[in-house]
């Protein structure tokens, strides 16, 4: 196993990328609330991050909704299924952690769900962000909820521009 990461700069700082053996297992806000000591990340390249650097741009300019990268994100099976729900809220759109919980066919799952959620080490990629409170409000995220607004109004934004929501 060969551990690597790289730092690339966003408009909302600099991120932590971190893969193994050529999969990305990472992508850390700067001060990110439950972030693994960085001497866990192996040494700092460049080289492999190319894919997510550019992907991560054309995300940020706008001109793109999902990511094809190869993942490999690290945890127990049910924060696996819920990650991997994740995946599946559309670009612009929002889903509550009750509705995650219901889509994973148990409605008293909804605090298991926001654990999870919490614990989702992928951030934008594995869109945690998409996911609000039952009443639509903006709550916990692990790079902050300035960021988390931030990147639900970049996606609410290019939906406008594209003409996706008249």
């Amino acid at each position: 196993m060969t551990r690597v990461h790289t730092l690339i700069d966003t408009p909302i700082g600099e991120l932590t990328a971190v893969a193994e053996d050529g999969s990305l297992t990472a992508l850390y806000f700067p001060s990110h609330k439950r972030m693994p000591d960085a001497a866990t990340f192996g040494e700092r390249t460049a080289v492999g991050f190319e894919a997510v650097t550019e992907q991560l741009a054309e995300y940020f300019a706008g001109q793109r909704r999902d990511f094809d990268l190869p993942l490999a994100p690290k945890g127990d099976p049910f924060k696996l299924k819920v990650w991997a729900l994740l995946r599946e809220i559309p670009y612009g759109q929002t889903r509550s952690y009750g509705q995650l919980a219901a889509a994973l066919g148990d409605v008293h799952l909804a605090q298991a769900v926001g654990h999870a959620n919490g614990k989702n080490p992928i951030s934008i990629v594995v869109p945690c962000h998409r996911v609000v409170g039952a009443d639509g409000s903006l709550v916990g995220y692990a790079g902050g909820l300035e960021r988390k607004r931030f990147l639900l109004e970049l996606e609410e934004s290019a939906e406008v521009k594209a003409g996706k929501l008249f």
